[in-house]
């Protein structure tokens, strides 16, 4: 048995030499690349993504699907910083999903840049002292955060580069061993939404405190040990080495956080797209179905209709479309061509590859 297992030993150390070999090989490679590059643009997120989709159909395990993307998503993010690190901002600070989102994305190579609010995050992107942003723009429990679509609306340059989903599993945090002494509980609005059915059954009487982020949360309940906790996901409970007394404590155990890259480039086509876009008509009746009308006619699916008050009125609203296919696809630039006919504004908001 000792003789076997050191024969396997041998094996993998071979593997890893040759593995180091290779990866360093694709390093020079993108080096390479990197110099060819005349517009600068560091990052290709519709490349990207056909990578990941290539080596995901070619992937025969044991290793899962999953576990293929995060590998060769670090590789990438190491080798992009061998030419530069990409700025990321993100809502900060250290801890929250928002990182948690970043990271998933452009690994652990990428620079983060915790801001205070989202929109910090728009003016970064856009003065370009960050080279991206990711926002959260909608829960599967919680639906959507209406101010980021706001921002995406009003923003002047930052487009839409692509889409991170998280899946979210929160904790209960606390130096308090006895949850019986817990008196006020930290957390995110959103979180306090996503967790209320456990909050009612298990802490009934605790206070609830909304905070401006997840790890502000963790950092405020590690602040007072005797009678807080914080509801944040366990990155955070290690970054402010706090106990974790609970774990995957959100009603829904498939809640997931839709979060949006942005940047100031276009995202050419993927094969597998996405575009989002924000619009209005006139008051008047059948006036929403004139909308869609377009989409039907070209055989473009419709995956998201989200509407948000303006601030052109009372009573007047915007709607908020996502739609399969990029917008230099025929068939969406035919259905977006008559859609700017019968809306009273369009906007594109991007288009880009759709979450891996």
């Amino acid at each position: 048995m000792i003789e076997k297992l050191q024969q396997l030993r041998d094996r993998i150390d071979k593997l890893d030499d040759e593995l180091l070999k290779l990866v360093n090989q694709r390093a020079a490679l993108a080096q390479q690349i990197g110099h060819l590059k005349e517009d600068g643009v560091m990052l290709r997120p519709e490349r990207e993504a056909q990578v990941l989709l290539r080596l995901q159909k070619q992937n025969s395990g044991p290793l899962s699907n999953a576990a293929v993307v995060r590998l060769f998503t670090e590789v990438m993010s190491q080798c992009r910083a061998l030419e530069a690190p990409l700025k990321v901002a993100y809502l900060g600070p250290e801890g929250t999903f928002s990182e948690a989102a970043m990271r998933k994305r452009f690994g652990q190579a990428a620079d983060g840049m915790p801001c205070d609010t989202f929109d910090e995050i728009f003016r970064a992107v856009e003065s370009g002292s960050a080279n991206y942003g990711v926002v959260p723009v909608e829960n599967s429990n919680e639906g959507m955060i209406g101010h980021n679509l706001d921002l995406l609306l009003q923003t002047e340059k930052a487009r839409i580069c692509g889409e991170v989903m998280l899946p979210v599993h929160q904790c209960l945090i606390s130096q308090c061993s006895d949850m019986n002494a817990i008196r006020t509980v930290f957390s995110h609005p959103q979180s306090f939404g996503q967790c209320q059915n456990w909050l009612n059954a298990n802490l009934p009487k605790a206070m609830r405190n909304p905070v401006s982020s997840n790890a502000e949360a963790v950092r405020l309940a590690a602040e007072h040990p005797h009678d807080s906790a914080a509801i944040a996901g366990r990155n955070a409970a290690e970054l402010y080495d706090v106990t974790v007394l609970a774990e995957n404590i959100e009603d829904d155990p498939r809640n997931t956080t839709r979060f949006l890259v942005i940047g100031n480039q276009d995202v050419a086509p993927s094969g597998r797209d996405k575009t989002s876009l924000v619009m209005s008509t006139a008051n008047r009746p059948g006036a929403v179905h004139d909308l869609l009308v377009p989409l039907a006619k070209h055989g473009v699916s419709l995956t998201k209709l989200e509407s948000r008050p303006a601030r052109s009125g009372l009573w007047e609203y915007v709607f908020y479309m996502d739609i399969e296919g990029h917008q230099a696809d025929i068939k969406v630039a035919a259905a977006l061509a008559e859609l700017k006919q019968v809306a009273a504004f369009v906007k594109v908001l991007g288009s880009y590859p759709v979450a891996v």
